[in-house]
């Protein structure tokens, strides 16, 4: 039986899967809250993992990890791919924390503590921003002087790359055509949110940039504006680099625009009649409409559309509403499959859609176990 326990850690928490990969089923889940509150560090916690399997199962004596994998969110230019950890990329990770300040140190706390628990087996790294490597330099380059971008690496980085492969491969074996001929846009809408444009299995446009802020509207992310919007509050508001760090990622998107960040909230109060929530729904609706258009131009078109994570898998409204305007493009949305509530892939488009559109769950923590055996078997 080959097992992979995948690892995603956050500063304060971290979850766990492990996976009969021979099934591609899980065979147990958790959560260690809590971490650096005064109860322990992320090597408390992995303790606390492995009292949970002793106490309720699976037996680990049964059920060894014959690998570890890791999610990692910024992997840089460096980590296009899964990749075995060692002391020199420890030390990567750790130095690319200056392009995620709030995600790589406690992705590198988890690697460590895990490697303590679990010192006889391979860990891999599989890095957010890897899928996005395939991007050419006129997608990724930022029109600012090219020294200063250069110097402190600014350019587009991409993320959620794991959920896009895992859904583009799905959608690809669903409608069973070769990855390799086929042109998608796949829309991973949840409290973050990115799209990106997929054509041959390779990323050439996504939405997110430098950091997970860029792009569509959020929970509580803001996406796209005018940059010369913080130098108006800085100078008119006299608000510091923290106070519009926390504007733009904590107080804004659904949330700054509705006062609730959960689109079904957003859902119920339009309903009630509530003009901020319906304000909120039509920005975030002509965001991804023009992330739509522009990949359909970037690709010349497209041959699959996915939605995916908890919005776009859930959210009736949101799938009709983002594809409404693109008849002159062949896509038709089937109304009762859309409104189907089944679970599992799944097409929405009539039978006469040009485009097939899907709704496709995602998956990345078998993406991740995947990609760990690819690097490790």
């Amino acid at each position: 039986m080959s097992v992979v326990l995948v690892v995603n850690s956050g500063s304060s928490s971290f979850k766990y899967q492990l996976l009969d990969m021979d099934r591609e089923e899980v065979l147990a889940s958790g959560l260690v809250e809590r971490i650096g509150e005064g109860t322990g560090d992320h090597t408390a916690g992995f303790a606390v993992m492995l009292e949970a399997f002793a106490a309720h199962g699976p037996s680990l004596d049964d059920r060894a990890p014959v690998a570890v994998g890791h999610r990692v969110v910024h992997g840089g230019a460096r980590f296009f791919e899964p990749t075995v950890v060692t002391p020199l990329v420890e030390i990567n990770i750790d130095e690319l924390s200056v392009l995620a300040p709030l995600h790589n140190p406690a992705n590198l706390a988890g690697i460590v503590a895990a490697e303590k628990a679990f010192p006889d087996v391979p860990h891999v790294a599989v890095f957010d921003t890897a899928f996005h490597q395939s991007l050419a330099p006129e997608a990724y380059t930022y029109a600012i002087d090219r020294e200063v971008a250069e110097a402190h690496r600014i350019r587009r980085y991409g993320f959620h790359g794991t959920s896009h492969k895992f859904v583009s491969e799905a959608a690809a074996a669903f409608v069973g055509r070769p990855i390799g001929e086929l042109k998608q846009i796949v829309f991973h809408l949840g409290n973050g949110a990115s799209v990106t444009a997929i054509e041959g299995g390779r990323s050439v446009d996504t939405s997110m940039g430098l950091t997970p802020l860029e792009g569509l509207v959020m929970g509580t992310r803001s996406g796209d504006l005018d940059p010369a919007v913080l130098f108006q509050l800085a100078r008119r508001a006299d608000m510091s680099i923290s106070d519009l760090d926390t504007l733009l990622n904590k107080r804004s998107g659904l949330l700054g625009l509705a006062g609730v960040s959960d689109m079904r909230d957003i859902g119920e109060r339009r309903d009630a009649g509530d003009p901020a929530a319906q304000l909120a729904f039509d920005v975030y609706i002509h965001r991804l409409r023009a992330y739509a258009g522009a990949y359909l131009a970037q690709l010349d078109g497209v041959d699959v559309i996915s939605f995916t994570a908890g919005v776009g898998e859930n959210s009736i409204r949101v799938r009709e509403e983002a594809l409404a305007t693109l008849g002159f493009a062949g896509v038709e949305i089937d109304p009762e499959r859309n409104a189907a509530r089944e679970r599992g892939i799944r097409r929405i488009s009539t039978d006469s859609s040009r485009v097939e559109v899907l709704v496709v769950p995602t998956n990345e923590e078998l993406e991740i176990a995947r990609q760990t055996l690819s690097v490790t078997a």
